[in-house]
Order: structure tokens, then C-alpha cells, then sequence
């Protein structure tokens, strides 16, 4: 629902969200800053965290040299007194991408003596002093132009240590799973907002003496569209309940293969999404009055923040290398629709095959579309109408058809559009 009314906040909601966790199992200075996080209000000024009524946290991984490469780091941390977890380090170096610098605290990957490791890195000292983070400029980009994304050098910034001194990978790994799901989850929150304005524009729009809603060529595009926002909003759900229930094992696992899945097609659709949402709005989709070019610069982001679509794959294929239990997790998950239809049940065994063979790096991307949207097959199939199920089945399974609009006959295309209309309350 954020999603569908401002796109720029989820980059700050989301690294705070995810910053938690860490912080939780951090020592008791850092576990101070969880009331702030948990809080409901939103301060914009920039002071000390006991002035503040409520607190963010942002982000700064990646440098000139390293992109996702996050080994090839330069930057450096040496301790101030005792090394180890909770222990204030000085910090020099420089990040070429600080998300959200308007935030009250970053979290920094530097070289400890011991290797790369985490950092919890404040705007202000414990004394009250201003941090030495000196923001170089504001990246000119694309889209999510009301989220400020920085250039910075750290010249001798305190932060804390969190985690092991040579663990800061796995340590900012944890709070990439969050935010992966907060990629998936608010990528799919734009497609359904771009799909809203189109399915608005198409049923009060009137050309050739007829509403374009009404017209068979609209009808399938539009229908299409309908379908694909729904599975990606079914396979982000899911997702969601695999990180609630982190308690449990076998969802854990699940979680382990499902994130970057989801993360890959989900966010990999949005853009050709937004681009079909546009042209049904004609000339009118260009013009940035209607709210689309907005939309269509906002959802290419979703694929790049947290790993791009090739590295969502490549963890796809760690996870079932590293985690052979991964396997197990998802035939149970897949086992609850066997018999509910052939093609859906070949499509499986297709997928579970590939999953247990020695992947082929260059077949990764098409292996991970065929596991996610099995995924979202099996979903629908669990909790949509027949209608909803037949026309994805008819369309997804298989090779791939190219711009939407190309359902067959026989799908239920008002059914699936009635469905999927905006209501007034």
C-alpha cells in the first residue's frame, strides 16, 4: 500500500526495518537506538538520538572498485582501544553509494585488522559531536528522485563493530534478506499502482464509440497485466510469511531459495509492467502528469538496489549448492498442488530436475523465471479463482510469450479485470 502512494520512502523504511535484527543482537549501547527505530514518528531534524523522536538508518556498501564486489573494498577501520564486537573503530575511506544520507545512522562495511566487517556508524557521536562523514554530492539518477542517494568519505567516522572483526559479509547479509524483501514487496506495490491508473484510464476512456476496457485487443492486455500483478503480489506474500515464520526450520530454508527468486522475476517485471501500464494511457502515459513515466523510472531500481539480476541467480544456484535441504523445502512447498493440473505437475518435475542437477551458470536466469513462476503458479492454484489459475497456466508455463496482451481465447478476460478494478469506498 506504500508503495502504491510514494516509492521514495521505501528505501529508508526498508534499510531500517532490515537494520533491526542486527541491532537486536548487538550490544546494549546499539540495542538503545531500537525505541527510535520502532517509533512511529518521523523527525527530519538532524540531532543527537536523545533529541529525536523517532530515528532511521541508511546504508553504505559498495565503492568505485567494487560494485558488488564487496571484498574489493579499500576502506579501512582501526580500533580506538579494545577490538571486538561493540567497540568504537576510526573509519577512513570513501562509498560511492551511501543510500538515505538524511538518516540518523549508516550501516558501513570497512577492513577491521581481522578483515571486512560491519559497522554501525552514527550521524552524531555519543558526545554529541557531529561524525566525521563528509557527503561529497547527491547522485543525479534515473528515478526515486525523493530518496537522496550520496557519495561520502569517512575521514576518521566512529562506528561500532557488529558482529565478528572478518565476518561483515555474512553480518550485512542478514539485513540484505530484508531488504530483498522489501524489494519484492515494493516492487510489486508500484506494478499494482501502474496497473490501477491503467485499468481507471481504460474504463472511462471512450474511443471508436466504445470504452477502451471494453474493446477485446485492451481487454487482453489489461487482463494480462491483471494477472501478472496478482502473482507477483501472491509470491511477495509468500515470501513475507517465510520471513514471520523465522522459528521454523523448513520455512527458513524456503526463505533461503525463495528471496532471491522472487527478488530476480518480480523485480525484473516491473519495468516491462510499467511500460504496457503506459501505453494504454496512449500519449497521455508520457506526459508526467499522469504519474506513469514516474512509475516506469521508479521500478528498474527495485532490480539493481541489493543485487542486480544476476547476482539474485547466482544466489539461486548457492543456495541448493551450499543448503541441499533447500531442496527439500521446496518439493513440500510444491507438493501441496501435485495432481491439481498435468502442465503445472510436468512444469514441477521440470524445475525440481533442474534443481538437483549440476546447474549451468548461463541457463541460471531462465532456471530462476521457471522456479519463480512455478511458485507463483502453485500459489494461485491455492488461493485465486479457477478463472485466475486457467488464464496463468495457459500463459506462463513454458516459453516465455513476449509483451503481454497474448492470452488465448478462452481465458475469462472481464472476470479476471473486474477482479483486479480499483473501488471506490
Amino acid at each position: 500500500m506504500s508503495g502504491q502512494v510514494e516509492a521514495g520512502t521505501s528505501c529508508p523504511l526498508s534499510m531500517t526495518h532490515a537494520a533491526i535484527p542486527l541491532l537486536a543482537n548487538a550490544g546494549e549501547a546499539l540495542r538503545a537506538w531500537l525505541p527510535k527505530l520502532y517509533s512511529r514518528t518521523y523527525d527530519p531534524a538532524s540531532r543527537p538520538l536523545p533529541e529525536k523522536a523517532g530515528a532511521l538508518v541508511g546504508m553504505g556498501m559498495t565503492e568505485k572498485q567494487g560494485g558488488s564486489d564487496l571484498r574489493a573494498n579499500t576502506t579501512r577501520a582501526e580500533p580506538v582501544g579494545s577490538r571486538g564486537p561493540g567497540n568504537p573503530y576510526r573509519i577512513v575511506g570513501h562509498k560511492w553509494f551511501m543510500s538515505a544520507p538524511m538518516c540518523d545512522a549508516f550501516l558501513v562495511l570497512a577492513h577491521a585488522p581481522g578483515g571486512l566487517s560491519c559497522f554501525f556508524m552514527p550521524r552524531w557521536t555519543p558526545d554529541g559531536d557531529l561524525n566525521a562523514l563528509h557527503f561529497q554530492r547527491l547522485k543525479d539518477k534515473l528515478g526515486n528522485r525523493s530518496n537522496a542517494s550520496s557519495e561520502v568519505e569517512f575521514q576518521g567516522a566512529l562506528g561500532w563493530l557488529i558482529g565478528d572483526e572478518g565476518r561483515g559479509v555474512s553480518t550485512i547479509i542478514e539485513m540484505v534478506e530484508f531488504t530483498r524483501l522489501d524489494n519484492v514487496v515494493g516492487s510489486a506495490g508500484v506494478q499494482r499502482r501502474a496497473l490501477a491508473l491503467a485499468l481507471h484510464h481504460a474504463q472511462h476512456r471512450t474511443a471508436f464509440q466504445r470504452r477502451l476496457v471494453d474493446q477485446p485487443l485492451m481487454t487482453n492486455v489489461l487482463a494480462d497485466l491483471a494477472l501478472e500483478v496478482e502473482a507477483s503480489t501472491a509470491l511477495a506474500f509468500r515470501l513475507a510469511r517465510a520471513f514471520d515464520a523465522a522459528t521454523d526450520p523448513a520455512e527458513a530454508l524456503l526463505r533461503r531459495l525463495l528471496t532471491p527468486a522472487a527478488k530476480f522475476w518480480v523485480c525484473k517485471r516491473g519495468p516491462m509492467v510499467a511500460a504496457e501500464a503506459l501505453e494504454v494511457l496512449g500519449g497521455n502515459g508520457y506526459v508526467e502528469d499522469s504519474g506513469m513515466p514516474r512509475l516506469y523510472r521508479e521500478l528498474p531500481l527495485y532490480s539493481l538496489w541489493e543485487g542486480a539480476g544476476n547476482i539474485m541467480c547466482l544466489d539461486v544456484q548457492r543456495a541448493l549448492q551450499r543448503s541441499p535441504e533447500v531442496l527439500e523445502a521446496l518439493e513440500a512447498e510444491l507438493a501441496a498442488v501435485h495432481g491439481a493440473d498435468s502442465r503445472l505437475d510436468r512444469e514441477i518435475d521440470l524445475v525440481l530436475d533442474h534443481a538437483r542437477a549440476a546447474a549451468d551458470e548461463t541457463s541460471l536466469r531462465r532456471f530462476s523465471r521457471d522456479l519463480a513462476v512455478v511458485l507463483q503458479a502453485a500459489l494461485l492454484v491455492r488461493h485465486a479463482p479457477g478463472f485466475m489459475v486457467h488464464a496463468f497456466l495457459m500463459s506462463r508455463l513454458g516459453p516465455e510469450a513476449g509483451a503481454f496482451g497474448m492470452l488465448p481465447a478462452g481465458c475469462e478476460f472481464g472476470a479476471i479485470i473486474e477482479r483486479a478494478m480499483p473501488t471506490q469506498s
